[in-house]
């Protein structure tokens, strides 16, 4: 897919034209936390406000913070996971209404959404030969992979709900999209399956396990859930995210100044 290694330190673009985080722990910690901050805040919010209301004030939110990332050009901790965390909600909440208001099926809209996702990222090869995320360093590159986002949470959504439907339950969906997620990390790091591939595979899936999570935790009990309500499960996420983004940009070199160039030698100024 790839001409050189993806993970590849020597291929990667310079750091300050990047708008998207290095793939580190850090990262997968906060995307599993967004996750499941999504489902647990469109939830409490549609049955809050009402859905209409709810769909209106997520999709409010999504462009606001879309915009504010598209516009800073580069990767800010508190921005970027802002973004994240409203594409979070507002894709969950356009496949929940795609079931609940529309009546399709899960089936139907996880095969729908599934082929989304997979034109947005056939497009995005064909046009920019590459789908590696530290290569987001372009407007339209960092269009395609937002497109790629709202399209994952869509579909991690519709498949995780589907799989909760067929009587497997939430905590039966937590341990199986725990064993899918070993799944890829253990493909790249022992069978040399192509990074790329194997990230967006992650990517994915932990939608459906943090949607699961956030279910589990904020569902009353006769709907398969421990009852510890929605408004409650999204607080502790969002200061989680907090606490944790507030750390990641203290600690990670990304949000450091670029090194000054120092000139010596005959012509220096």
């Amino acid at each position: 897919m790839v001409s050189v290694h993806p993970y590849d330190a020597s291929a990667r673009s310079p750091r300050a034209l990047r708008r998207v985080p290095e793939v580190t722990l850090a990262f997968w910690v906060l995307k599993a936390l967004s996750t499941a901050l999504g489902e647990s805040t469109s939830d409490w919010a549609v049955q809050t406000l009402g859905p209409v209301p709810a769909v209106l004030a997520g999709f409010v939110v999504f462009v606001v913070a879309l915009g504010v990332q598209l516009r800073t050009g580069r990767y800010r901790p508190v921005v970027y996971w802002a973004a994240v965390a409203a594409v979070g909600v507002f894709g969950t909440m356009c496949a929940d209404v795609v079931h609940v208001g529309l009546g399709v099926p899960y089936a139907v809209s996880s095969t729908a959404y599934l082929l989304v996702l997979a034109g947005v990222l056939v497009a995005w090869h064909r046009v920019e030969g590459t789908l590696d995320v530290h290569d987001v360093t372009t407007l339209r590159r960092e269009l395609f992979y937002w497109a790629t986002v709202v399209a994952t949470f869509a579909t991690g959504t519709a498949v995780g709900d589907l799989v909760a439907s067929t009587g497997v339950g939430y905590g039966g969906a937590i341990v199986l999209f725990a064993v899918l997620l070993v799944v890829p990390a253990i493909g790249y790091r022992y069978l040399s399956w192509n990074a790329v591939a194997a990230f967006w595979t992650a990517y994915v899936l932990t939608r459906p396990l943090g949607a699961s999570v956030a279910d589990w935790a904020g569902k009353p009990r006769p709907d398969g859930g421990v009852g510890i309500g929605q408004g409650l499960v999204t607080l502790v996420l969002l200061a989680a995210i907090v606490v944790g983004v507030a750390v990641h940009a203290r600690r990670s070199p990304e949000t450091r100044p670029a090194p000054r160039v120092v000139r010596t030698g005959v012509g220096a100024p």
